[in-house]
């Protein structure tokens, strides 16, 4: 078989690709920066479109078009991957995370492309960038070039964006119907009527599948933490984090099932405690704490009085029993006889504990900033929690946990939406911007930044100054989750 183009010709396209396509992105960068600096007059904003222009143009008389593609990290032009070096940092990556901000998988550029649609199409970016209108914010962008004209500019829409989208999609069901069959189980024992445990499991099953496939967004969830659903909210959340705990902690997945059905039902002695009480917004007096207290040996009997059927494991039982009474005995009820905390009853303990200190209840109105939290789970033994667990808590959402608002050293505000993928930045997570630098709200879904992108003289993009609460500035963190 004959070779279509000789080796050494294949070559210096790949060269030529490389060169032109880099000196492209470079320029397009350079115009971005201009424009947003300058009103569109002014003498640099002309000469960087005119630069632009002018190197689309060279690949343009050698190509029939240009393709400007993200795949992954890394970018390429018509088919060759472009190299990333330091006098081209800043360029690439601001190009890179502009793709990715827009869900744009690639930036077709055809012959005939009009300087008046580059300026357009770089206008609408601009526009758009930092103020996001919608949650499909690349459809708002295809709406916006289309109203402006722009024939030779096309954007085709990541894979992964999709992918993300249903992904997250799926995890607002699977948290939405959690909550509403949490809801039914509390309130069939509160009333006195036959409790569904086959749909608490059926729930749980779908919650352990979204944790093991789309661990960021279940977790993300977790932030809503709704006020005046939250005894339901606070289960499903402190299921999340266990079933995600265990996971961590090498459990199998019918290990899971049973340990997230346990979570589920943790608390659910409470339904036997005065509504009154529950939701007393001042402080219990010495008898109503103790009655309170008594909902761990109430959960435990609901749970066993349904023990009949064979539908609640038996750890729920145990573990109904013993998420108060701390790893050294001292929480409550008061043991019998001497005895250790099932594994169970330890990640239940560090999931509800976390939980509940980081929402906000009818007699604590604000709640507790979760790096605050988690510091004190680590460093207070009186708190009881196993320190193994709360080290695999800190591991898995961050020393900033997911929902974490923060202020930046941009003056800007923003809220933990993951941990660093990277291992050497968990003190740099990926942050969602939900105001500008002037103090301006961004409308969910707010504009993602990764903590550990540098500079081009290698210094990081922005930095965390300080934890927030997020009430002191308007901010509604769950929004930026759903």
């Amino acid at each position: 078989m004959i070779d279509p183009q000789p080796r050494h010709l294949a070559d210096a396209d790949d060269g030529f690709l490389r060169h032109a396509g880099r000196e492209f992105l470079v320029h397009l960068y350079a115009a971005l920066r201009s424009l947003r600096l300058y009103p569109i007059e002014n003498d640099a904003v002309q000469r960087s479109l005119d630069d632009l222009e002018n190197s689309a143009g060279v690949l343009l008389s050698r190509e029939a078009n240009i393709e400007i593609r993200l795949s992954g990290d890394f970018l390429f032009v018509n088919g060759t991957r472009l190299r990333l070096e330091l006098d081209n940092y800043a360029s690439f990556s601001h190009v890179h995370n502009l793709l990715r901000t827009f869900d744009i998988g690639s930036l077709l550029v055809q012959s005939g492309v009009e300087r008046r649609e580059w300026q357009a199409f770089l206008s609408i970016l601009l526009s758009l960038t930092g103020t996001a209108v919608a949650d499909d914010v690349f459809g708002t962008l295809v709406d916006r070039m289309d109203r402006a004209e722009i024939t030779h500019l096309d954007v085709q829409q990541t894979r992964e964006a999709e992918d993300e989208r249903h992904a997250r999609e799926m995890a607002k069901r699977t948290y939405s119907h959690s909550v509403a069959v949490t809801k039914e189980v509390v309130n069939s024992v509160r009333l006195g009527r036959t409790t569904n445990i086959k749909k608490a499991k059926r729930a749980v099953q779908m919650m352990v599948d979204q944790v093991l496939t789309n661990e960021t967004s279940i977790i993300g969830l977790t932030t809503l933490r709704d006020y005046d659903e939250y005894t339901f909210t606070h289960s499903v959340n402190v299921c999340i984090f266990a079933v995600a705990l265990g996971r961590k902690m090498g459990l199998a997945k019918l290990q899971l099932y049973d340990l997230g059905l346990t979570a589920l039902l943790h608390d659910i002695g409470k339904a036997r405690i005065p509504i009154e009480i529950m939701n007393k917004a001042s402080g219990l007096t010495e008898d109503e704490w103790r009655l309170l207290q008594t909902h761990t040996w109430r959960g435990s009997l609901t749970l066993f009085g349904l023990r009949g059927y064979e539908e609640t494991p038996y750890r729920s039982i145990l573990v109904a029993h013993e998420h108060h009474m701390k790893t050294d005995l001292t929480g409550y009820p008061k043991h019998v006889r001497q005895r250790t905390l099932v594994i169970f009853s330890r990640l239940v303990a560090v999931a509800d504990g976390f939980d509940a200190a980081t929402s906000r209840r009818a007699y604590q109105t604000v709640p507790i900033e979760p790096d605050e939290v988690l510091r004190e789970m680590w460093e207070n033994p009186r708190r009881g929690y196993d320190p193994m667990i709360v080290k695999a808590l800190i591991n898995l959402i961050g020393i900033y946990p997911v929902g974490t608002c923060v202020i930046l050293d941009s003056f800007e505000v923003g809220v933990v939406a993951a941990p660093n993928p990277d291992p050497q930045f968990l003190n740099r997570p990926l942050v969602t911007l939900v105001t500008d630098p002037n103090g301006a709200i961004i409308p969910p879904p707010g504009t993602p930044v990764n903590l550990g992108d540098r500079t081009e003289r290698g210094a990081f993009e922005r930095s965390i100054v300080k934890v927030t609460n997020a009430e002191r500035f308007g901010i509604d963190i769950g929004s930026y989750f759903v």
